[in-house]
């Protein structure tokens, strides 16, 4: 039986990765341990590692971080704090594969262990693109990784022309689209009054995130888009941000709009609760990975806030500003007047969790796997 070891440090790896780790957990060639770290520790985001443990999902280790001051030292510092204590839990763990997601620092402090212990290192979420920080410690992770599981084809060409063995290479989709529309979803009536919104009057589900190179401004950005959203009669049901660096000016500025009556503010939203949202919102709005990978599986219109996302492969779903006032508002009215959009989605099928358990039980787990060498 091959051991399987995830890294998460977010509600977001998470909620993407929950029903794939389940279906690792419950494969019978399979064994699934969790390390968690980051945000899911912190009361302040949740405390999210009890969603964790709820999924019935074995926790090898919990590595705390400090997350404040939210500032790119204090991100460049856990990158080493969890690199030490990675290490010690793989050490006693000893997965046969270390599996991490996406762009974070959590993920390159997973992939540098595992390689440096000798263990296999898989990555999902490799090749694409963003243009701020994440890309190139994406990237980074992908030239540490030997196997990848990627959400397109254009993503699995771009790993070959960084230099990555094709054989190495699966095209699996992205691991967010499972299950996604298979459950019974409340209406939107009852999403909207369950978060004390006005289901007669149009409401964005704002997700923002800082970007680290424009911290400074990330404040007088929030600011703008709840003017821009409120401008246009929309009301904002918004979620904290992550803790990366300008974080504490989104909250600020989300935490001085709690009193507005067209604002409601979350912590979090568990899975379910989140995705509800994101179907029944009339428009998406913020620079979350959620409005450019899942929301068109609901049609849901997305308005896509500054860099953080920048060029990533699109839905049609999708209109892309810049973090000003007019240019949001100019957003928003094009898209409250198109309306939902068809339900077509170029990062997968749903089933991305079936193809990730079975190439994990089935990958060839050998020195030359170990071996890497760039393929140019």
């Amino acid at each position: 039986m091959r051991r399987v070891c995830y890294i998460s440090g977010t509600r977001a790896d998470f909620g993407l990765m929950r029903s794939t780790l389940q279906l690792i957990r419950d494969h019978l060639e399979l064994d699934l341990s969790v390390i968690a770290t980051g945000m899911h520790l912190s009361p302040v985001y949740g405390n999210t590692v009890e969603e964790i443990a709820a999924a019935g999902l074995r926790i090898a280790a919990r590595v705390p971080v400090p997350l404040e001051p939210a500032t790119g030292a204090t991100m460049a510092r856990n990158i080493g704090t969890m690199l030490s204590a990675f290490t010690d839990a793989l050490e006693s763990e000893r997965p046969d594969i270390v599996l991490l997601l996406g762009d974070r620092g959590e993920m390159l402090a997973g992939a540098l262990a595992g390689i440096h212990l000798n263990i296999p290192v898989a990555h999902i979420h490799g090749g694409e693109r963003s243009g701020t920080v994440d890309e190139p410690v994406r990237h980074a992770v992908s030239k540490l990784s030997h196997l990848h599981f990627t959400a397109t084809t254009e993503a699995r060409e771009r790993l070959i022309r960084m230099g990555e063995d094709p054989a190495r290479i699966h095209v699996t989709g992205a691991p967010g689209l499972d299950g996604l529309t298979d459950a019974a979803l409340p209406d939107r009536e009852e999403v909207a009054r369950l978060h004390g919104l006005d289901p007669a009057r149009p409401f964005a589900l704002m997700v923002y995130h800082p970007v680290l190179q424009e911290a400074a401004t990330a404040a007088d950005d929030t600011h703008a888009l709840l003017a821009a959203l409120s401008d246009a009669g929309v009301q904002a049901l918004a979620l904290m941000p992550n803790a990366d660096a300008g974080s504490d000016g989104v909250r600020a500025a989300l935490s001085e709009a709690k009193g507005r009556p067209d604002v409601t503010v979350r912590t979090h939203l568990a899975r379910p609760a989140f995705i509800a949202a994101m179907a029944r919102a009339d428009l998406m709005v913020g620079n979350s990975s959620a409005g450019i990978i899942e929301a068109a599986s609901f049609g849901t219109p997305v308005l896509n806030v500054g860099p953080r996302q920048n060029l990533r492969e699109r839905n049609a779903n999708l209109v892309d500003v810049p973090a000003t006032a007019a240019a949001v508002a100019d957003g928003v009215a094009r898209l409250l007047a198109h309306g939902r959009f068809p339900l077509q989605n170029v990062y997968g099928d749903g089933r991305a969790g079936q193809r990730i358990a079975r190439l994990l039980a089935t990958e060839p787990l050998d020195a030359a796997l170990l071996m890497k060498v760039n393929g140019y």
